[in-house]
């Protein structure tokens, strides 16, 4: 049986699979365990292995796949917070994952990161064991790196999308935060900022434009009720927008406000904290005003 996880920056889709296979969780991980707690540091956590392995991870059924060995690489023990829990791979050689996680089931994965490297992610993870395997396609073995990481960015490591930082959500919002409930006033809630930075927002979701900082630029703590929520800029540079919402999951615009303005439109919000970031479609800065809104 199969089930689909929620929201990933994967390209590939991530299954829970439930079928039986030969490789052997209960056996001691080849590279060792670690424990980890939500906002652990360093961020990512890396482990140098050699990926691969003489059993068929096909057997676990679509989509897992590669080449693994019969126990696991790492065995992450994992405690969690608000953060969602990411696993990738980086390699030279064409590398897979396969992941079985603290609810029994597996899950697989073959260039969600690079065309070379995968990735596993939970974004509501729970606490206890993750069982890693890093496999290879097309058979034989290959030195690979797994980093584990509760950040989007994946500005690190052969598969960077190298801009100068990461993308942080953890960082206090630089123009600060404020909590609004549906029907808030005055509406709309606005905020005057400075747009851009060094980073690239296509490392968080390869659908974003524009450069970014790496700490959100101002931080929603939203009570969510039958009005849609807009988020809006205002320039007169061209202008992106990068939002990191409740789940994890991503939204990104440029010039969905105009020429040279961004908008993200939630028709049904949920309720908890939004963190956004204000791009600019090039190297600069520039002013720009935040627009928070339920208004058409």
């Amino acid at each position: 049986m199969y089930r689909f996880l929620g929201a990933s920056i994967a390209v590939a889709a991530i299954m829970g699979v439930s079928a039986a296979a030969a490789q052997d969780y209960t056996l001691s991980p080849n590279y060792g365990d670690v424990r980890l707690s939500s906002g652990f540091s360093p961020d990512p956590h890396t482990v140098s292995v050699t990926a691969g392995g003489s059993i068929d991870a096909a057997k676990l059924g679509s989509p897992c796949s590669g080449s693994i060995s019969n126990a696991p690489d790492v065995q992450v023990n994992y405690s969690p917070g608000s953060l969602p829990l990411i696993f990738r791979t980086a390699s030279d050689s064409d590398t897979t994952l396969i992941v079985n996680a603290p609810d029994g089931q597996w899950y697989c994965n073959d260039d969600g990161f690079t065309d070379l490297g995968a990735e596993v992610r939970f974004n509501s993870p729970r606490s206890g064991n993750y069982d890693v395997w890093i496999g290879t396609f097309g058979g034989g073995t290959a030195a690979a790196t797994l980093y584990v990481t509760e950040l989007n960015s994946s500005n690190y490591g052969p598969n960077s999308n190298s801009a100068g930082g990461t993308i942080n959500s953890g960082l206090t919002a630089t123009y600060g935060e404020v909590r609004l409930n549906s029907g808030f006033t005055p509406d709309p809630h606005r905020v005057n900022l400075t747009a851009g930075g060094s980073i690239q927002a296509s490392s968080a979701a390869q659908d974003c434009s524009g450069m970014v900082a790496a700490a959100p630029d101002y931080q929603i703590t939203y009570s969510a009720g039958s009005l849609p929520l807009v988020i809006r800029t205002d320039s007169s540079t061209d202008t992106t927008l990068l939002v990191n919402g409740p789940g994890g999951e991503w939204y990104c615009d440029d010039d969905g406000a105009g020429s040279l303005n961004a908008q993200v439109r939630l028709n049904k919000p949920s309720s908890g904290v939004y963190d956004i970031w204000v791009g600019t479609f090039g190297s600069s800065t520039a002013s720009a005003t935040l627009s928070i809104t339920e208004l058409p």
